[in-house]
């Protein structure tokens, strides 16, 4: 069973907004922060978001006051909701939490 399972990604124009999920299996997400990463091509990975059991959030400079973080603890899921999205945003989008990372979802933005 894969512990963590990205979804949501797609490809949109800029401006537009995608709502990514990350749903865990078992009790991967409890009491631990939890990231959103990306990578874009010959990049390295970066930390997008992160969100604290309690609800405590930070972010990168590129995405602040575009992404917000959120969880929800009861359905062990941790969204990341992207609007007005630029091209830069492009990447791979992946979730992590101690030391469980997901497979990724695929970010697009293009006209």
């Amino acid at each position: 069973q894969v512990p963590l399972v990205e979804s949501g990604g797609g490809l949109v124009q800029p401006g537009g907004s995608l709502r990514l999920s990350c749903a865990a299996s078992g009790s991967i997400f409890k009491f631990k922060p939890v990231g959103w990463h990306r990578q874009a091509p010959a990049k390295p990975r970066e930390l997008v978001a992160q969100i604290t059991f309690g609800g405590n959030t930070n972010y990168a400079a590129a995405v602040k006051g575009r992404f917000t973080i959120s969880r929800d603890n009861a359905k062990n899921t941790v969204y990341l909701q992207m609007n007005n999205l630029k091209p830069e945003d492009t990447a791979v989008y992946y979730c992590n939490a101690a030391t469980q990372w997901g497979q990724g979802t695929q970010v697009t933005v293009s006209s």
